[in-house]
């Protein structure tokens, strides 16, 4: 593996590789570092046959607040200027079928992959974690597919991988409103698969199902998942090609640089439909 990143640690022992958010933005935000390295990184696991199960966690009190906004506003900015012609669409069409790829390395990879998630999971990070094949939280987790109050359709996962996951009115519940859910909502509709009381406990069940994964054989483990990842594979490119191009169209709007401005001065916004 390569010794040093910017936004994330990965640690490998008996089989099981953890790889832990670490920023640099607060609340393990995910910058330019990020989207850059999380492919490299899953390339190098997916390649290991050393590696039979990744675990995947957030440093500190929060797994990941999502998008870094001030980080990443230059993939943004030339979009939510008025008039935005064919080439800054094109750009920034581009630049998110990178940004995409990117969580799509983690859903590809053939190894099994388990989140422990404490504190707060939003938008990017619900991305994230729609990716992996399990997911267990702490009871002071909250999630939050936070990208309709910045008035922006959530376009690197979520929308094309949860449906897979959750019942189709859970899903537009939080898809269309935004709101956060507690760790306990979030088990009930089947986001989580296991609630435990602290970090700490949440991170070590995860570690155990992924040494339980790793003692089985392990290219049976990897026919299992290339099973059961082929049956929503297409579903999943097709959603993502689709909202890549909705958002290069219909993503420039007054309530965009509404909503990130409202954001940034902690006010609530005034959308109005423009």
């Amino acid at each position: 593996m390569g010794s040093s990143y910017e936004s994330l640690t990965v640690d490998i022992a008996d089989h099981i590789a953890q790889v832990t958010l670490i920023g640099p933005g607060k609340g393990n935000a995910m910058g330019p570092a990020f989207w850059a390295e999380l492919p490299q990184v899953f390339a190098e696991l997916d390649a290991d046959p050393d590696v039979r199960a990744i675990v995947l966690t957030g440093s500190g009190r929060n797994f990941s607040y999502g998008l870094d906004l001030a980080a990443m506003g230059g993939t943004l900015s030339p979009m939510m200027a008025e008039g935005a012609l064919a080439k800054p669409r094109a750009d920034f069409h581009a630049r998110l079928k990178t940004m995409q790829q990117s969580i799509t390395a983690v859903a590809d990879c053939r190894t099994p992959t388990i989140a422990a998630i404490q504190g707060w999971c939003i938008g990017g990070g619900v991305d994230l974690i729609s990716a992996v094949d399990i997911r267990y939280a702490s009871a002071d987790a909250k999630f939050s597919v936070r990208e309709v109050k910045l008035a922006i359709v959530a376009d690197v996962g979520s929308l094309a991988r949860l449906p897979l996951i959750l019942s189709d009115g859970h899903l537009r519940e939080l898809a269309l409103t935004g709101k956060d859910i507690d760790a306990a909502r979030a088990e009930k509709i089947g986001l989580v698969n296991d609630v435990y009381p602290d970090a700490e406990a949440t991170l070590a069940a995860a570690r155990a199902t992924a040494a339980e994964i790793a003692a089985n054989p392990p290219l049976v483990v990897a026919g299992v998942k290339d099973v059961l990842d082929e049956q929503r594979t297409a579903a999943v490119s097709a959603s993502l090609r689709y909202v890549a191009a909705w958002n290069s169209a219909f993503l420039p709007s007054r309530d965009l640089t509404e909503g990130i401005t409202a954001m940034f001065e902690k006010r609530a916004p005034d959308f109005k439909g423009e």
